[in-house]
């Protein structure tokens, strides 16, 4: 027996098979799968990424200006005239009097100064921490807080624990 010659592409010969009208009915449908591909992989990435450029742009510009305010801030620092350790160690116990009061507490071991705080409010801590870097040249090392319980709305954030500073070089 002998058999029927086979067809070279099995997908042409179905293609052939088909009516006119079926014809075009396919060839519409595999247009609209390859256009729909071509939006999903091709067209809306694209208008995505170009939807949120002014957006990134932004928060981008608003990141350079503050990492330019950090460096003028730094060359400040730098350019500040070096204190002695006595004199770091009073400008320390000043902010410590002035911005923490009751809740926080000084003590100086060898060349770290730490503080203990208890239930300190949290401006009151950026603002001893400010004057500690700028009046006594000192620099946290280690910070060991936790959030008082306070959850109340509108209610200060309050800190406890130890702060570690080194004091400047002789």
């Amino acid at each position: 027996m002998s058999r029927p010659p086979r067809s070279p592409n099995p997908l042409a010969a179905a293609w052939a098979r088909l009516g006119a009208r079926e014809r075009r009915l396919a060839a519409l449908a595999a247009t609209v799968v390859g256009l729909a591909l071509l939006w999903w992989l091709g067209l809306a990435p694209a208008l995505r990424t170009l939807r949120e450029a002014d957006s990134q742009r932004a928060a981008l510009q608003v990141q350079a200006q503050q990492m330019q305010r950090l460096k003028t801030e730094a060359e400040a620092l730098k350019a500040l005239p070096r204190l002695s350790r006595d004199e770091a160690l009073r400008a320390l116990e000043a902010a410590v009097k002035q911005r923490l009061g009751a809740t926080g507490q000084l003590s100086v071991v060898g060349d770290r100064a730490n503080v203990a705080l208890k239930e300190t409010p949290a401006d009151a801590l950026a603002q001893w921490l400010a004057d500690a870097r700028i009046n006594a040249r000192a620099t946290p090392v280690d910070a060991r807080l936790t959030r008082g319980a306070n959850t109340a709305p509108g209610a200060p954030v309050l800190w406890s624990g130890t702060l570690s500073l080194s004091l400047p070089g002789q």
